[in-house]
């Protein structure tokens, strides 16, 4: 099994961390107490999981200083370990806690009889002092001034991950029924010829092959289709930097039964070859619940 546990400073970017490992196929588990990490690796194991990420921080106590221990027990038993310990300037995790405007795990450990909480400052330095043990255990990234997708980034390489695999979704609709809320990019196909005005294609859809062989025929058609294909290909590399997991690409005609049905379906057929693509015809869904 692969295992790897991302632990540091509150604030430093954990859970950045664990949800691009997750994106990336891991079984992620948050803020799990260090005592029962053996105890929770096996089970996973015996379940049939093969890739771990957890997450380990001062919450645990005194026990994160047996970190080291455990994870030296996890190697001999055969699971491929890494460790990622994120840190950052005690100025940079101040204003971060100032943006977010949460506390810092520190000070809601203070005890019900102390006087005062303590300050953020000093949450963060208790914090620090705690997780000196693990500094060297394992990667150590400083966080402070790291966008957070090359801290995304930086990570995969840590852990020897590729990125995962975007999931296009094509998705016609009918403008009159309003541009979808979900749509990433939006195409308009209402300036090609429409088959409802052909009596014997006006009941008919884009999936059904008299439709797509009247549109096909349409050099306009076959540009526009052409066109957006191109954008695509010249513009995912780049949402893919942005480490992006879904994109939804919706294509519009009047009432998304002919046009858009037949271009989302060509897309998909073009772009299932390099991605994984999904299709909804959200006109079409409409009109078929109405007749259930």
């Amino acid at each position: 099994m692969r295992v790897v546990l991302v632990t540091g400073i509150s604030g430093s970017g954990k859970s950045i961390a664990i949800n691009v490992l997750e994106d990336d196929g891991y079984f992620c588990i948050d803020n799990l107490p260090i005592r029962f990490l053996h105890e929770v690796i096996t089970s996973l194991r015996e379940a049939g999981h093969d890739k771990v990420a957890v997450s380990v921080d001062a919450r645990s106590g005194q026990s994160v200083s047996d970190l080291r221990e455990i994870a030296s027990g996890l190697g001999r038993y055969g699971h491929d370990v890494k460790i990622i310990f994120l840190n950052a300037r005690t100025d940079t995790l101040v204003q971060r806690y100032s943006e977010t405007r949460r506390r810092h795990p520190m000070s809601l450990r203070a005890g019900a009889g102390d006087e005062t909480a303590p300050t953020l400052v000093e949450s963060i330095e208790r914090e620090r002092e705690l997780m000196s043990a693990l500094e060297d255990i394992g990667v150590s990234l400083d966080t402070s001034d790291l966008h957070p997708n090359v801290l995304r980034s930086w990570v995969r390489d840590v852990v020897g991950t590729g990125r995962a695999p975007l999931t296009l979704l094509f998705e016609s609709f009918a403008y009159k029924q309003g541009v979808p809320l979900d749509a990433d990019l939006v195409f308009d196909v209402r300036c090609l010829p429409n088959p409802y005005y052909t009596p014997e294609l006006r009941p008919l859809t884009g999936l059904d092959a008299p439709v797509a062989e009247y549109l096909q025929a349409i050099p306009s058609v076959q540009r526009m289709i052409d066109h957006i294909g191109d954008f695509l290909h010249t513009w995912l590399p780049h949402y893919i930097l942005e480490n992006r997991s879904y994109l939804t690409v919706a294509l519009g005609c009047t009432g998304g039964q002919h046009r858009s049905v037949y271009c989302v379906e060509e897309l998909a057929r073009r772009f299932r070859r390099i991605e994984h693509v999904l299709v909804r015809h959200r006109a079409l869904a409409t009109r078929a619940s109405g007749r259930a």
